[in-house]
């Protein structure tokens, strides 16, 4: 246990001296924790506050990204970004799909986000934990899970193994879904600025989806959050919108990009409001 926190503590500052990298890539992630540090009671926007580190200054949104560059460093949890389910099922089953490429059953993003989850309710106690970890960590993998093709398909390991062209750049479909299709529309429709579609998809959450909201908060009574949900919801939004008409080879224009922004607006607001209600549960 010594020499894991000491290696996290080299991580974590060899981590400061990279630049920041485009890879829900970091504007995505960004856009997930900023929704939800703005929806944060303030026990536990008291709480965040406690536990980020300080470089961080408060922003959420500044860390959001941390887990994807330290996958490479703790390689244990490359896994836990993804569920990938069997193919042409379009259903997420936990004891099915929820498992490592050595078959150890609970890693993935769905036990990745319980295990944090259950890290984080120790918050003010004597605890084993690194809650700081424990929040970089869980406010990431709520992003991944509401990024459809972060709960795809096995065979072509969500996406990354089908060649696209996206307009005339080649490309392959899971890095549409986590980097071009949030690109494009911060191009096209707001000056290439992520706060401008960051407050879009915020008025669309007190406006257009106002009635929605409640919904995406909730879980069952004896659940701080419902991983299993998001992540049905998932493979449902990659069949339906994701793999539909992006076969090997394809080129992705206008015709796709139009009718899948409002699904990726969608997945990232409830993302945010979803982190929030989880941490207001548990910083409750």
């Amino acid at each position: 246990m010594k020499c894991y926190k000491i290696q996290l503590l080299v991580t974590l500052s060899f981590i400061l001296l990279l630049p920041n990298t485009k890879g829900w890539g970091e504007d995505g992630h960004a856009i997930v924790c900023r929704i939800a540090q703005s929806r944060l009671s303030d026990s536990a926007a008291d709480a965040v506050k406690n536990l980020l580190p300080k470089y961080a200054q408060n922003d959420l949104a500044s860390v959001c990204s941390w887990a994807d560059r330290v996958r490479f460093y703790l390689h244990w949890s490359s896994a836990l970004h993804f569920a990938d389910t069997p193919d042409k099922l379009c259903n997420f089953q936990y004891d099915r799909d929820c498992k490592d490429q050595d078959g150890e059953k609970g890693r993935c993003v769905v036990g990745a986000i319980k295990n944090y989850t259950d890290q984080l309710l120790d918050y003010g106690k004597d605890t084993q934990y690194n809650l700081t970890q424990a929040l970089l960590f869980l406010s990431h993998f709520m992003g991944d899970v509401h990024q459809p093709l972060h709960v795809g398909f096995t065979s072509d390991k969500g996406g990354n193994l089908i060649n696209i062209h996206w307009y005339r750049r080649k490309q392959n479909l899971h890095h549409v879904w986590d980097v071009n299709i949030i690109e494009t529309a911060e191009e096209r429709f707001y000056d290439s600025d992520i706060n401008s579609f960051t407050k879009a998809i915020q008025q669309n959450i007190t406006k257009t989806w106002s009635d929605q909201v409640r919904g995406w908060e909730t879980c069952n009574s004896k659940e701080t959050t419902c991983p299993d949900i998001y992540a049905s919801e998932g493979i449902q939004a990659a069949c339906k919108w994701a793999y539909k008409d992006a076969p090997e080879g394809s080129v992705l224009e206008d015709d796709y990009f139009l009718s899948r922004l409002p699904e990726v607006s969608l997945r990232l607001a409830q993302g945010g409001v979803r982190l929030a209600a989880t941490l207001n549960r548990i910083f409750g």
